[in-house]
């Protein structure tokens, strides 16, 4: 055997281990995110919205958790957290009667600006567009 061959047969192992410690990460990551949700008390707010919360919670270092999620699902920490955050959002738009500030401050959103623009950013419309685009929709499915 040479030693490229005994090489290859070394880091196999290690690349397995990498695997599925990072995949015990990411669904931990996953349950502590999804535990958050969906929002029913717009008095409550998120508590864990950043990579370094989730690591806290997690009691490992932040950097591992972003390896861990990279590796195991191709996506970065910071866009899980705001793809759910956003997907709640909308949620929060359709179908309650909350102020944009209300659903801002559940959200974990210090301001409402901070909110909007997040919300622009990711839809390329305000949360009052939003809310009004999905009310004409269903309107249409209605009649």
């Amino acid at each position: 055997m040479n030693l490229l061959e005994l090489e290859k047969r070394q880091t196999l192992p290690v690349k397995q281990k990498l695997g599925l410690a990072s995949k015990r990460i990411y669904s931990a990551f996953m349950e502590l995110l999804e535990r958050q949700f969906p929002i029913i008390d717009k008095g409550s707010s998120l508590k864990l919205r950043s990579p370094s919360d989730f690591a806290e919670q997690l009691n490992i270092h932040v950097n591992h958790l972003n390896r861990a999620i990279k590796y195991a699902n191709g996506k970065t920490t910071s866009f899980m957290i705001k793809n759910r955050i956003l997907q709640e959002s909308k949620r929060l738009l359709t179908i309650s009667m909350w102020k944009i500030s209300e659903i801002a401050y559940a959200l974990g959103f210090s301001e409402v600006t901070h909110f909007n623009n997040f919300f622009k950013n990711h839809t390329k419309m305000t949360p009052t567009q939003f809310r009004t685009s999905e009310k004409k929709k269903d309107r249409i499915s209605v009649k």
